[in-house]
């Protein structure tokens, strides 16, 4: 009807569910409508010629009913379609009491509410008066309304529900990240201390080496001087000790014999780390040449040039054929090669 539309519009609703609700009823009134747009209203609006419509009943006439043979069987044997039988203007709810004025609401309330027992009643049923659509308007608002908030706070609950899972999921990932960092932080730690262990090392062997050369120079100074000197080389001194006099007159270069091995570090003009060997002290520089040049693809024997720094002295290549006693570089001495 078109009051009915009118006051769906008015009350806010779309135009395509009023018409919906209106032709899935069949316009059986006001009521059927908001029940079905109630019913249906988190439902897409489906195209209206899909939709079945149901016939709508006669205000005056008489109730609807199947035309089936076996209801018109039953009627008869009732005596509702007699002509002295009293006319029907409503159907009734044996089980709540609410009255119907055709099938098709009673199908409805059937459908609704699951009951199924129903009678037909003489009341009549009268038009809402404005007062009472007003209260049935306001009673569908404060339904929508309720209907509304109710969703409303189950949104928010499924909202908080995976706030609250997505905050978790942030903690776990950010739980990972941190212990990552604190590994690597470890991991940095244990690095650099190992790197440290060993630099204090390499120091160590530096500082080693060193003082090694420092006193191997020393103890050549002092054999030398006392070589010069004529005095007694310190270590025959200290082997001997002072019950033997005889020793500290002994002439010079006669101690020189008593090595049969001399010890020799050998560093290149260039730089780089020093080379240790030990020869008989009979042999002669050549092999000390050899032995260099056998550690360094850079050194040729016939090229290369020795030298010592205390006293200070070249070696010519007349001397590479000259014993390491002759030179007086036993028992120990520190050379000087340039390639």
């Amino acid at each position: 009807m078109a009051g009915d539309k009118d006051t769906l519009l008015g009350m806010g609703f779309d135009l395509a569910r009023v018409e919906w609700a209106l032709k899935a009823t069949g316009n059986r009134g006001l009521q059927p409508a908001m029940d079905h747009i109630l019913e249906h209203e988190g439902q897409p609006v489906p195209d209206l010629v899909g939709v079945n419509e149901q016939p709508s009943s006669g205000s005056g006439g008489a109730m609807d009913v199947d035309e089936d043979d076996e209801d018109a069987e039953a009627l008869k044997s009732l005596g509702a379609l007699k002509g002295n039988a009293v006319e029907a203007k409503s159907i009734k709810c044996s089980e709540c009491g609410k009255i119907f004025k055709n099938t098709a609401l009673a199908n409805f309330h059937a459908e609704k509410s699951g009951h199924d027992q129903f009678e037909e009643s003489t009341e009549e049923i009268k038009p809402l008066t404005e007062e009472e659509k007003k209260e049935r308007l306001e009673e569908l608002r404060q339904k929508m309304s309720e209907k509304r908030s109710k969703k409303a706070e189950e949104e928010a609950k499924e909202h908080k529900a995976n706030e609250t899972l997505r905050r978790k999921a942030g903690k776990d990932m950010n739980k990972i990240k941190e212990d990552m960092k604190l590994k690597e932080a470890l991991k940095d730690a244990a690095d650099k201390k190992r790197e440290k262990i060993e630099d204090a090392k390499a120091k160590a062997a530096i500082k080693a080496q060193i003082e090694a050369d420092k006193k191997a120079r020393a103890e050549k100074a002092a054999r030398e001087k006392a070589l010069r000197d004529g005095q007694p080389l310190p270590d025959s001194a200290a082997s001997a000790g002072p019950s033997r006099p005889a020793a500290a007159a002994a002439a010079p270069g006669v101690a020189g014999k008593d090595f049969k091995e001399t010890r020799l570090q050998i560093r290149m003009s260039t730089g780089g780390q020093p080379y240790m060997t030990t020869l008989s002290s009979d042999a002669p520089l050549r092999e000390v040449a050899e032995f260099l040049a056998g550690q360094l693809l850079t050194v040729d024997v016939d090229s290369v040039t020795l030298a010592q720094h205390f006293p200070r002295k070249t070696f010519s290549r007349e001397d590479f054929s000259k014993s390491l006693k002759e030179l007086g570089l036993t028992p120990s001495a520190v050379l000087i090669a340039t390639p």
